[in-house]
């Protein structure tokens, strides 16, 4: 039995080894061949002995059927030397149990030969070696029903030659603990043989620790745009002005193309768009430059400067439709123009807000990579199944959120309470809760109001609503109301100095209604408060109406309104009266019976000729309510 498990012993080693070098070409087959290339592979090998020509499946299939009869073998191998060594190790531990009677019986036995055969004829009690002996499975060789155990001819050798010094309590413990090793062996080769998933599980182990010890690091870099990429190299840098319309078109003009003029001009002719669309964000950006595109349905698409189509000044550019793959009535929230080096986006968060209240932020590095066809910015699934996407934007620990709702209301809190997700499959945290039929309308970020005391912005408030109403002596009831109130709380008056200081922090939200009623309000009017919240009133929407956009707005700014019956106005900031955060404000736009505002964009100073297209731009900022 020793011979013939010495030869299936050499033989394995033997395949072992064949078996290590097929897994080696196999990977460095795999390691240096592109994976966009097409060429021709003499696939003929022999299969069973017999030659046949296969495929890349059939090649694998008959690699694991191979690796699979190997481990097999190699197992049973092993298995037959374990029980050898467990049939020995049970005659020892035979002899040590009842050593007294084996030196005994040895000492009468007149040669070696007759000690051999008295130890072999006598029936020995199993006792603790009974389990063991069952797990040899030995043919001929099982426990009698007595409980005894006859030794064979190779145990009582084993016996006859074990020194005196084995005899010791430290080598008999050693002896039993190598008995309990070799029946574990014994167990795990059995299991391995009778369960075919811990056979395959061995085998990707085993395949794994190959790998680890041959592989060699690739010296050749597969991109998946590699052409694409050789490209972009041959792209000369340069800056563009992109600029994208409502209606969802979108085009990048050589900065060289608008010359300088002196102020007053009347600049030139700039993009051509319908008659309902106008120019709602624009930016300067290098040819290299890459452009996240945030989707309503959470997907993000990523495109360099250089991918957008290349237009002249007049031109209307290419619809999103026809440049990103946008399912149907899925359209672009947010357009944001990154730093190059991509490396610094790590530093940097974005936040999300939906519909349906909930914000989420995430690190900027996590749409570094973004295929062709998108990646999944933010999943919409179950009970989000009906949510969308209403603004994203590069936030800092140190501002604050300000979400607006269609029924009017808003909440404000900093970015620090939403923590910094790893996900990006889920909606996030609550942002502010909701009433029935409500719906978040806008996202916007302010500085933090941190450091500045509650008296010092109520008394700033109070100051600086004193100083409209003297500028101005026909102020409405509402804003007469918001005096009186002031003159109730307690008065702290703010020297010039602080009151310089606030002046210059100070932020305004500009406010548009359905009605046409707009108005533009102080950031210190809306408190920080906790997330999750109802919020505080954004407008006094008692006459009717629903809010439509809400953004952070300056002095040399331009609002554009669009109605539902296709009316456009322009109009500039400045001319939009500041007013108390529950009032309702001015009227923007005169509407007609049945006629309401859907949207309105900020239109910042740079680019305010380009909406009906003329003029240079620096940056643009944009937010749609509708």
């Amino acid at each position: 039995m020793r011979d013939e498990s010495d030869r299936d012993g050499v033989r394995m080693v033997i395949e072992l080894k064949r078996d290590a070098m097929a897994d080696v070409v196999l990977n460095q087959l795999y390691r240096f061949t592109p994976l966009q290339t097409s060429f021709g592979v003499n696939s003929l090998a022999l299969d069973g002995g017999r030659p046949k020509l296969m495929n890349l499946k059939e090649l694998l299939e008959a690699f694991i059927r191979f690796r699979a009869e190997v481990i097999t073998r190699r197992t049973k191998f092993e298995l037959n030397h374990a029980r050898d060594r467990a049939h020995v190790l049970v005659g020892l531990a035979i002899a040590v149990a009842n050593i007294d009677e084996v030196i005994a019986m040895i000492r009468r036995a007149p040669d070696p030969v007759v000690a051999r055969e008295r130890l072999m004829a006598k029936e020995w009690p199993a006792a603790d070696v009974a389990s063991l002996i069952l797990l040899i499975a030995e043919p001929g060789r099982e426990v009698a029903a007595d409980g005894t155990y006859k030794l064979s001819e190779a145990q009582a050798r084993a016996i006859l030659e074990l020194r005196l010094q084995r005899l010791t309590g430290l080598e008999r413990d050693k002896i039993a603990e190598e008995l309990g090793e070799v029946a574990r062996l014994i167990e795990g080769y059995l299991e391995l043989l009778g369960d075919r998933d811990k056979l395959f599980a061995l085998m990707r182990k085993e395949l794994i620790e190959i790998k680890e010890q041959f592989a060699t690091p690739r010296r050749t870099e597969i991109l998946d745009n590699e052409f694409e990429q050789d490209i972009e190299d041959l792209i000369q840098r340069e800056d563009m002005a992109v600029t994208v319309t409502h209606g969802g078109y979108v085009k990048r003009v050589p900065v060289s193309a608008y010359r300088a003029q002196r102020r007053g001009g009347k600049g030139r002719s700039g993009m051509a768009t319908r008659e309902d669309d106008f120019v709602s964000s624009l930016f300067i950006a290098n040819t290299h430059t890459p452009v996240l595109f945030f989707s309503s349905r959470g997907i993000v698409y990523k495109l360099k400067v250089w991918r957008l189509p290349l237009g002249a000044p007049q031109a209307r550019g290419k619809a999103f439709v026809n440049l990103l793959p946008l399912s149907e009535g899925e359209t672009i929230s947010a357009v944001m123009p990154m730093p190059e080096d991509e490396a610094s986006w790590a530093t940097l968060h974005v936040m999300f807000a939906t519909a349906r209240g909930g914000v989420r932020r995430n690190e900027l590095s996590d749409f570094v990579s973004v295929n062709l066809s998108g990646k999944i910015a933010m999943k919409f699934e179950g009970e989000d199944a009906g949510d969308r996407l209403i603004g994203v934007s590069v936030c800092g620990e140190d501002q604050d959120v300000l979400l607006a709702t269609r029924q009017g209301r808003s909440m404000r809190f900093p970015v620090a309470t939403v923590r910094v997700f790893q996900s990006r499959a889920s909606t996030g945290v609550r942002g502010i809760a909701l009433a029935e039929g409500d719906e978040v309308i806008s996202m916007s970020l302010f500085d933090s109001g941190k450091g500045i005391p509650t008296e010092d912005r109520d008394a700033y408030l109070r100051q600086s609503r004193a100083l409209r109403q003297a500028e101005n002596a026909a102020e409405n009831a509402e804003e007469e109301t918001a005096a009186s109130e002031d003159a109730a709380a307690p008065s702290t008056t703010l020297s010039t100095e602080r009151f310089a200081e606030l002046q210059g922090k100070e932020e305004f939200v500009l406010t548009v209604a359905s009605s046409g009623f707009g108005k533009r309000t102080s950031a210190y009017e809306y408190r920080v408060t906790g997330r999750g919240g109802k919020g505080v009133e954004l407008m006094n929407l008692a006459r009717g109406g629903e809010i439509v956009a809400a953004f952070p707005v300056l002095d040399s700014d331009q609002v554009m309104l669009v109605t539902d019956g296709g009316t456009l106005i322009r109009c500039p900031v400045d001319g939009i009266r500041i007013a108390g955060r529950t009032t309702r404000g001015v009227r923007i736009v005169n509407v007609s019976d049945g006629e309401r505002v859907v949207s309105a964009v900020r239109i910042g100073e740079d680019d305010a000729g380009n909406g009906s297209g003329n003029g240079n731009s620096e940056s643009h900022s944009e937010t749609n309510g509708g």
